[in-house]
């Protein structure tokens, strides 16, 4: 058997065919039969591939279990012939070797494999080393490049022929029931009857062509609603709980129901219900068959009508799309009543001919064009790529693909929705043109005469070290003046500004005064906090090249003013509640937007705190889109829009202009990465995004106190939710359960890490990255008679 290896091994690909040797108990049919509901399904041969790039006992230990159960074994070397393997012969598992990172990257080989279109099919183990109790690592990385499983290492035969029956009855027979599911669904797609599927809380969850076609919807406006939600007939509410009553008992209802179509038009149904029972003996599911009791015809015809439509689109089409499973936009638009679809099949025709293109269009449809001529593999992986690029969330992960804690996705979840859109009876109203006046007195104290406690406390403001809570202390929880006027003064902004240090004093007095000192995080200090972390970041080498002074003056007024009356509670609080403001901002970026147009409404109404009021109408123009480019960007809905555009736009031209160090222009070439008008807006994003949520990167004892009052302030808010019979947008922010250590934990695996490494890369932050990891072993130390202690270590 091994002379066999050998031999094969000089192909590059190695196979093992069944043999006549029916020895002992372990071989099985090639063909089983498998039940699947109603179907009887047949299974052929099971096929596996074997990854290794050096022959040793493993590799032995598994091809002799394929042999024993009766599959058929290729073995491949390389991730090269291991590819190409797999795409000419679609096996049902593949074993990929982990153990040695010198010879190929197992992770980037099962990436390459999971590109496929067959791979959604193929079980993909890998085989790792053993390691000691204290050194055992996580699976994540596994399951993030693909893999389905984990296998530790033993070449014993017996090991190796039970791992491998027990994914054939495992995750390999599921496999292949899904697969069976392919054939279900097709015949639904093609079904002339219109057919509804529900959730057991009659939330649509599918709808067939012909159903769309009946109703005149389009699936997307239906998919995820409540049938209480889809206006198709004013007594559907009744009619609901009649039904229900009907098939509680798990019997089928039959009947004559009549439904409104889109176009209002009122449609007899002959209607049939089923519910469909799933785990735990429950009804999980209703599907509703319908038919229209008059001018059955009329649907067909209809139908016949947009497929020669289609078909003479398709003839005329400059990219023709072969991809079969695809559905042309031309045809889905044509659905409906005959005058409507006419005039929006007419309109989708005028759009296909105009020149004026978006990028992602233009992408499209080279991508379309590239499939025509390419490989069954390459069209298919261009069919993956065309279906990621028409999503709407670009640049949003799935929520749990990092961390399954509840504290993660509840926090996650409440920084990045705008609420659940749940009404409610009760509504907090935050008054949108609420203003703080300015206090009858301010004090005329100028930088030559700030009091020495207070000067004190801002001696070491240059480095990332100063304590802000010493001179929140210290300024009886004022800081932001004082702190303002240093920073300004410090960048020469009254210079550019052409404004006098009182003007500049007025107005860091009334920004201040309309932060809530009763915060416990969203106040002054916070903003403080951020407008020292911004001048920091602006101190830095290559964020200096890259920025020009207006955009210095920009982030120092834009860190000041990012959070002014914030009300403590969150975007999602607020559009649940029905607030004044996301009823103003249309429940989008709501608090951004309002500090923005707040900071300037306070800024321009008084000319003794205007500090714009001497500057050239255009430079105004400039800086003002610049302060609001900012403060938006603080708005976490697109955080990992933001993150992806830096690091693909300037990290990764940068790395590569680095490993190229020494060619020609090279200087050049870097000053025109970090200097064109788009890279400079993401620069300045980033920066301001880095330094609104930086407290995990603090020194040890302010992480702590940030991340206390952070925690107050969620609480607060879930008290409130519960108090007023809102929707709990975290309900993990429970006082009395919730674990700050977690949270934080979550919070920097999430957000924090990845953010800071692209930052780091660009403006090069050693000591930033030191607090940060030092912070994060600290929370991950605490014991869990720690987890509500905010103490600091002892010395």
């Amino acid at each position: 058997m091994r002379a066999m290896y050998k031999a094969m091994e000089r192909k590059g690909v190695k196979t093992l065919e069944n043999s006549q040797l029916h020895n002992g108990p372990f071989h099985k049919a090639a063909v089983t039969d498998v039940q699947f509901g109603p179907m009887r399904l047949q299974q052929d041969q099971l096929q596996v591939l074997l990854v290794f790039a050096k022959e040793d006992s493993q590799s032995n230990g598994f091809c002799w279990a394929c042999e024993k159960a009766g599959f058929t074994c290729n073995i491949a070397r390389t991730p090269e012939t291991a590819l190409e393997s797999f795409v000419d012969k679609h096996h049902d598992i593949i074993i990929i070797d982990h153990r040695h990172s010198r010879y190929f990257d197992a992770e980037a080989l099962c990436r390459s494999i999971r590109a496929t279109k067959p791979s959604e099919n193929a079980v993909i183990i890998a085989v790792v080393r053993r390691q000691s109790d204290r050194d055992e690592a996580s699976v994540m990385p596994l399951i993030a490049a693909g893999f389905t499983r984990r296998y530790v290492e033993n070449s014993n035969i017996m090991a190796c022929y039970n791992e491998l029956i027990q994914l054939e009855f495992g995750e390999v027979l599921a496999q292949f029931k899904l697969r069976a599911c392919n054939s279900l669904f097709t015949t639904l797609e093609r079904s002339q009857e219109a057919i509804e599927i529900t959730s057991e809380d009659h939330l649509i969850e599918y709808v067939n062509p012909a159903f769309e076609s009946t109703m005149g919807y389009q699936k997307d406006e239906l998919v995820g609603k409540e049938l209480t939600e889809v206006p198709v007939n004013e007594k559907k509410s009744d009619f609901l709980d009649t039904l229900n009553s009907c098939i509680k008992t798990g019997k089928e209802w039959e009947g004559i129901y009549y439904a409104k179509n889109k176009n209002g038009d009122n449609i007899q149904q002959n209607v049939k219900i089923i519910p469909v029972f799933g785990h735990r003996g429950k009804i999980r599911h209703y599907v509703s068959i319908c038919r229209p009791c008059n001018d059955n015809n009329k649907a067909e015809k209809q139908r016949e009508r947009v497929q020669a439509e289609c078909q003479t689109d398709l003839q005329t089409c400059r990219h023709k799309d072969r991809r079969k499973g695809s559905l042309d936009v031309r045809s889905t638009t044509s659905r409906g009543s005959d005058g409507s679809s006419q005039r929006r099949h007419s309109s989708m025709a005028r759009i296909h001919s105009m020149t004026i293109e978006a990028p992602i269009t233009k992408v499209i449809n080279i991508i379309n064009a590239a499939q025509e001529n390419s490989p069954m593999p390459v069209a298919e992986a261009l069919d993956r790529v065309l279906e990621i690029l028409r999503t709407t969330e670009l640049y949003s992960p799935q929520l749990g693909t990092k961390d399954e804690d509840p504290h993660t996705n509840d926090l996650v979840g409440g920084l990045m929705t705008d609420g659940s859109r749940r009404l409610s009876g009760n509504e907090y109203i935050l008054s949108a043109k609420q203003i703080h006046p300015v206090p009858g007195f301010i004090s005329t104290f100028s930088l030559t005469d700030i009091p020495p406690r207070i000067a004190q406390a801002m001696e070491n403001e240059e480095k990332w070290e100063f304590n802000i809570f010493e001179l929140e202390t210290a300024t009886h929880k004022r800081p932001l003046v004082y702190l303002g006027l240093k920073m300004f003064a410090r960048f020469g902004v009254c210079s550019f500004l052409n404004c006098s240090e009182a003007t500049l004093r007025s107005w860091l007095h009334v920004i201040e005064s309309n932060y809530h000192a009763g915060n416990s995080y969203h106040n002054s200090t916070h903003s403080a906090d951020v407008l020292h972390a911004t001048a920091y970041f602006l101190s830095k080498e290559r964020v200096k090249q890259s920025l020009d002074q207006i955009d210095e003056v920009a982030a120092l007024i834009a860190a000041t003013v990012h959070d002014v009356d914030h009300p403590g509670r969150t975007n999602s609080f607020l559009c649940n509640a029905g607030s004044e403001l996301a009823i103003l901002y249309n429940d989008t970026a709501v608090l951004e937007s309002h500090h923005a147009a707040l900071a300037f409404q306070l800024t321009t109404r008084d000319d003794k705190c205007n500090i714009f009021k001497n500057m050239e109408r255009n430079e105004y123009r400039t800086l003002r889109q610049a302060i609001i480019d900012m403060v938006l960007a603080t708005e976490m809905t697109k955080h990992f829009e933001h993150v992806n555009k830096f690091a693909n736009s300037i990290n990764k031209p940068l790395a590569a202009l680095e490993e190229s160090e020494g060619s020609i222009g090279e200087d050049d070439s870097v000053k025109n990465v970090l200097t064109t008008p788009e890279n400079r807006i993401l620069i300045k994003r980033m920066l301001i995004k880095c330094a609104d949520i930086s407290n995990p990167c603090r020194a040890l004892e302010q992480c702590i106190e940030w991340a206390g009052r952070i925690s107050e302030e969620y609480f607060a808010q879930t008290d409130d939710e519960k108090r007023q019979g809102l929707p709990v947008v975290m309900p993990v922010f429970d006082r009395n359960t919730c674990s700050i250590p977690k949270s934080q934990m979550g919070f920097v695996d999430y957000f924090i890490t990845d953010m800071f490494d692209a930052w780091d890369a660009f403006a090069d932050l050693p000591n930033v990255m030191q607090h940060l990891d030092n912070n994060f072993k600290y929370w991950k130390g605490l014991d869990e008679r720690q987890l509500r202690s905010l103490r600091p270590p002892p010395e």
